[in-house]
């Protein structure tokens, strides 16, 4: 879930908390081009299969999907998968580079969303999950759901 105080959610990475074990969060402005705003205010984003590539000094989201913004003219041959660069202060990229490389851990986006009229990106460093520790995560939902049915009983 989004941190607190999120004016709107665009597009979650529903898949992020299953896969992934979240250590830390951080959030990055985007580099978009203009009808690109427009469309993922629109809603018309998807994280599925998203992460972070950190090149150089330089953090870039790539396999996000923006759609092309209907009301938009000369479009051809734009990429809605494309690159994007994340607009992170020097200290949070160094912090970033630091655990992506020494640490081992994925950089993945949680969420896209709009702040203060800014479409932001969440993400995370985070450690993958292996597969018992996704049955273990199963089991405890289904016990947490079974509870609650119980009581309302």
């Amino acid at each position: 879930m989004p941190s607190k105080g999120s004016a709107g959610v665009l597009a979650l990475n529903k898949r992020a908390r299953f896969d992934y074990e979240i250590l830390e969060r951080f959030e990055a402005g985007i580099e978009l081009l203009g009808h690109e705003v427009k469309s993922a205010k629109a809603g018309r984003c998807n994280l599925t299969g998203a992460f972070v590539h950190i090149r150089g000094n330089d953090a870039l989201l790539t396999n996000a999907t923006i759609a092309p913004y209907a009301k938009a003219s000369g479009l051809d041959g734009y990429d809605p998968t494309r690159s994007r660069r994340l607009l992170l202060k020097r200290a949070e990229l160094r912090r970033l580079i630091g655990k992506h490389g020494a640490e081992r851990l994925t950089i993945i986006p949680l969420a896209i969303v709009v702040r203060h009229g800014l479409v932001k990106v969440e993400i995370a460093a985070a450690r993958g999950k292996k597969q018992y520790e996704k049955r273990e995560t199963i089991k405890r939902r289904e016990d947490e759901r079974r509870m609650r049915a119980a009581q309302r009983r």
